[in-house]
Parts: C-alpha cells; structure tokens; sequence
C-alpha cells in the first residue's frame, strides 16, 4: 500500500482484508451499506490549487469479459499532458451487476492506482460518485478506501430524474432522487449528450461539477477519464 494511503481499516466491521472484495453480490450490498456512511461530500482540498488530477478507466477483453485492463493516469491541469501513466492486466472474478460496478472494477483499479510513483490532487473515475441506490457508486468508494478526494464521471444515469439541459456547452440541472439532490447532469459540449457527475469522495456537489467542466476541452469527457479511456482501449486492442 502507498504510503500516502491512510489505514482506515476500522471502517470495515467484519472484514479483515481492506482489499479483499466479496464475490457475493448479498455480501457486497450489505458492505456497500456499511461504507456509504463515511463519504463526504464536502471539499476537502483547495480546489484552486488542484493541479494534478488522476483518471482511471477499466476495460475488458477475451470471451465473456473476465480478462480486465485498467489505466492509472495523472494528468497536469496547467500544462495539459499526461504525466505518468501506468496499467494492469488480470482476471476478473465478480459478475457485471448494477449498482455493484466496483466490486467488479476497483480490485484491478486499485492495483493500477498502487503502480503510479506520482500523486494526483484529486481523481476523476469513469462511473458513479453518490449517484447510486447506495450513495457508493465506484467514485465513492474507490474515494472511501483510499481517503482521497474523487468525483464520478458516468456516461449514462443510473439513478434519479432531471429536467431538461440546455444544449449549450456549461449548462447543468440537478440530478435528484426522492428530492435529494445526488448530482449534476452536465453538458460539457453543445448539442452533445451531456455527462451525469456526481461527488465520490471529499469533494462537494458544485465542485465536482466546476472541475469536470474545467477539464473537458473538445471534447465529451474530460480529459483525466476521456486519456484513460483512450489508453486503455488501445491496450485492449493490441493484446
């Protein structure tokens, strides 16, 4: 474990292992419970400083998607270039279940994060923060077990109803749940579909939207995700 990874061990009633996940999908909800309790979702860095921002992304090759590749990337906000950028290849053991997405990907995610020599100011994970049934969705909890700061960044919504967005590049609405609000659906390109990011870990609901729209340049995503992505596709594809 890096050394800029605090032991919260004492978290996990019951569980010996921080890292080891449950294959059982009953256990991992009871966990995901458990868990849901220490995020935090206000700001924990000073978000004007945060210079070095972490992307992960998982991707899946081989028949029947139980041979996995994730990409730890750190990303400089001032200069806009990749600046360490690591991946780590292994079997996959828990099903694809929604709502239950990172007991699937963090295990590997996890491994990649433990390869970077670098350390990122804040993470960026392709996937949900609190926008979940639980309030744990892959951001969160990959945030939790490592006490860092995190914002998801989901392509699709999970969870919760919005109105409409405008089409204009900036423009946000609520993303609620039983008149929670858990997130922000964000259009980070014109009459592009927009993005649904939500708080994983010590970052607040405006700031995790401010930071992803500050890093979404041409495109969709932003940059810390959309490079992940883009690498870890490449690997795939050449293996």
């Amino acid at each position: 474990m890096r050394d800029d990874v605090k032991d919260i061990s004492h978290f996990y009633l019951g569980v010996k292992d921080l890292f080891e996940f449950p294959r059982d999908p009953k256990e991992a909800i009871e966990l995901q419970k458990k868990i849901c309790g220490f995020v935090i979702t206000e700001d924990y860095c000073n978000i004007e400083k945060v210079r070095l921002i972490g992307g992960i992304d998982v991707a899946y090759k081989g028949r029947g998607a139980k041979e996995g590749c994730a990409v730890a990337l750190v990303w400089d906000r001032h200069t806009g270039e990749t600046v360490e950028a690591v991946y780590v290849e292994e079997s996959i053991n828990f099903p694809y279940i929604p709502g239950l997405l990172s007991f699937r990907e963090l295990p590997i995610a996890i491994k990649a994060f433990d390869k970077l020599s670098l350390k990122a100011d804040l993470w960026m994970i392709d996937g949900a923060g609190i926008a979940h049934p639980r309030r744990l969705g892959i951001a969160a909890h990959f945030g939790v077990v490592l006490d860092l700061p995190a914002i998801g960044v989901a392509k699709s919504r999970l969870i919760g109803s919005h109105l409409p967005v405008p089409r204009t590049k900036g423009s946000w609405v609520p993303l609620r749940q039983n008149g929670e609000v858990i997130g922000h659906v964000l259009r980070t390109r014109s009459d592009v579909r927009p993005l649904y990011v939500s708080p994983g870990h010590k970052v607040s609901l405006l700031q995790s939207a401010n930071l992803v729209l500050a890093c979404c340049s041409r495109y969709r995503l932003p940059e810390p995700t959309r490079l992940a992505h883009q690498l870890v596709t490449a690997k795939v594809r050449s293996n």
